[in-house]
């Protein structure tokens, strides 16, 4: 018994170092359940974050941005759609930017990017 228990807590706090070490830093979006909160659909969150990738065809940007504290989001890479295709244009990998953007249906529309 006590070498199961022994195991057990073993695996919890290495999976606790782990995770407090790694800072969740680079997380990708498909990694994290989408917990449920008290954010009202439609509403405006702000976000600051590097460019990873542009995606003009599909209208899409990946971002690795910094905690969006209005969602209770940590840092993490994550796909968004935009609002406008022709916003995309302008964008390239490694340019810091910072957004707007609202919960549509499943998807993250940005409203707005600079």
């Amino acid at each position: 018994m006590n070498r199961v228990f022994s195991a057990v807590a073993f695996a919890v706090l290495a999976s606790s170092a782990f995770a407090q070490s790694s800072g969740m830093k680079g997380m990708e979006m498909k990694d994290m359940p989408m917990m449920k909160s008290d954010v009202k659909a439609g509403e405006v969150h702000q976000g600051t974050g590097t460019v990873r990738s542009v995606d003009a065809a599909k209208g899409t940007v990946n971002l690795a941005h910094e905690p969006i504290p209005s969602l209770k989001w940590p840092s993490m890479n994550m796909t968004f759609k935009v609002k406008e295709k022709s916003m995309v244009e302008k964008l390239k990998p490694g340019q810091k930017v910072e957004f707007s953007f609202v919960q549509s249906g499943k998807d993250y529309v940005i409203n707005d990017i600079k």
